[in-house]
């Protein structure tokens, strides 16, 4: 996932409360299991859990 760091993907996310969406997102980074991104669908700076990334 490190290589994707200044793409744009696109993702099928999980969050906390069970809720998935698809998401298009910009990785400005990765640190342990976090991915920092801005969200394009929301157009807001958000925090991924790696393991809530199902796709």
């Amino acid at each position: 996932m490190k290589m994707c760091v200044g793409q744009t993907i696109e993702i099928i996310y999980q969050d906390k409360a069970g809720k998935i969406t698809k998401r298009k997102i910009e990785i400005i980074g990765i640190c342990a299991d976090r991915i920092r991104a801005n969200c394009l669908t929301t157009g807001a700076p958000r925090f991924f859990l790696e393991s809530g990334i199902l796709s």
